[in-house]
């Protein structure tokens, strides 16, 4: 991580040639469309006359896809070239996000966002790779560079979608489809073919990873930690209740805690007090903000959306470390099969917040979002001694070399 603030601090981040800006803006609008949907979910519940279990859907089928094709990219990549697959995940996003805005049915709606999650796993796990590979300053600086496009495009997809959702819930569908277009033509112009990797991936092999007991470790505490983290991005603005302004702008400060966090806190606590101790620090913190959330006044629920941020940006920061060096795993393979069972805590936690409010009330769902942020802390300290390695350094041969292909953390 020194090495990392380093390449921030020197400026190394920003002296980048044109591929590598054209692969990093589309990754912002790439992580938009994450968030695009949380503060007009109210408005698409009202406008196609859906309940909001029905609404969340729009998470689910997202990232259930996501999930899947986390198996898939890897083996797709090694084999057409990293350019080819960005621009494949592209063009699924644009034709997918523009007929999300022609919807009629949330059923369409949400199959449609299901073709939209298969674009944005090819493109997002490929991205990180380009970039590292065609990057400038070393890959410390690169891997900033995604990091803080994750953050930007995760602080404004609410407010893009505030904005436009305001007029109608369908231009910020049409909005990302139109941006999605722009990064399709900067990417094919701007970007060269990316060397393939020297051996081709297997449907197999990121559940073959799976098998060691650091990787599963971090694949378990993240799998309840994303259940935490998306129960708070889905379910949040149906309790909030705002318009799509006010809703887009808690999201907005949310969004920015997040890519403060991750970019610029998160390494400090790193260095000072150790990668896992600041994780299930972290993790239990997120745990109590998630149910005082849930139990507190408006404003109180406000204050703990945003504040949330903080903790997600720490987590994901270090968890993505964990992911692509705990193991002897190649770590487009390590990451793969990581991010295959982290996703669907994902999928998983849209759909049941609303259905477990409608079998209790309004504040459980945050108590077994807080609940499974607290397992993920227990499965850290239990399985600290498999997880300490990639922690404290991991091994040079798992840097990502040109034409990788790196899954996001």
């Amino acid at each position: 991580m020194e090495r990392a603030e380093e390449g921030f601090g020197g400026g190394g981040i920003l002296r980048q040639p044109p591929a590598v800006w054209a692969t990093a803006g589309a990754s912002v609008v790439a992580f938009m469309g994450i968030g695009l949907v949380d503060p007009i979910l109210p408005s698409i519940a009202r406008g196609l006359d859906a309940t909001p279990s029905q609404v969340s859907l729009l998470f689910t089928s997202y990232f259930l896809i996501t999930a899947v094709a986390m198996l898939v990219t890897g083996f797709v990549s090694s084999r057409i070239g990293g350019r080819r697959t960005l621009l494949a995940g592209l063009a699924l996003v644009v034709v997918f996000a523009a007929l999300a805005g022609t919807s009629d049915s949330v059923g369409q709606l949400v199959g449609f966002r299901a073709g939209w999650g298969l674009g944005n796993a090819l493109f997002v796990s490929t991205s990180l790779a380009v970039i590292v590979g065609a990057a400038a300053g070393g890959s410390a600086a690169a891997i900033l560079l995604y990091e803080s496009a994750l953050g930007l495009g995760m602080a404004c997809g609410p407010l893009v979608g505030a904005v436009l959702g305001d007029a109608s819930w369908r231009y910020p569908f049409f909005g990302t489809a139109a941006l999605m277009a722009v990064g399709f033509l900067c990417i094919a112009v701007f970007l060269k073919d990316q060397p393939k990797p020297a051996r081709k991936t297997s449907l197999l092999d990121p559940i073959r990873a799976l098998s060691h007991g650091g990787l599963a470790s971090a694949a378990a505490a993240a799998f309840f930690y994303n259940y935490a983290f998306f129960t708070v991005l889905a379910f949040t603005p149906f309790v909030l209740d705002m318009s799509p302004y006010r809703s887009g702008a808690v999201f907005f400060a949310w969004g920015v805690l997040l890519a403060v966090s991750s970019v610029l806190v998160a390494p400090r606590l790193q260095r000072r007090f150790g990668s896992l101790p600041v994780l299930g620090g972290s993790l239990v913190l997120l745990a109590a903000d998630v149910v005082v959330l849930g139990y507190g006044s408006h404003t109180t629920a406000v204050v703990c959306t945003v504040l949330s941020g903080v903790f997600i940006g720490v987590n994901n920061t270090v968890f993505t470390e964990l992911a692509l060096g705990v193991s002897d795993a190649p770590r487009p393979v390590a990451s793969a099969g990581y991010n295959f069972v982290r996703w669907f805590a994902a999928a998983a936690a849209p759909f049941f917040a609303p259905k477990i409010e409608e079998w209790s009330n309004v504040h459980m769902p945050f108590v077994v979002a807080g609940v499974a942020a607290a397992l993920g802390a227990l499965v850290v300290r239990v399985r600290r001694g498999s997880l300490v390695p990639a922690a404290v350094e991991p091994a040079p041969e798992r840097v990502a070399p040109e034409g990788a292909e790196v899954l996001a953390g």
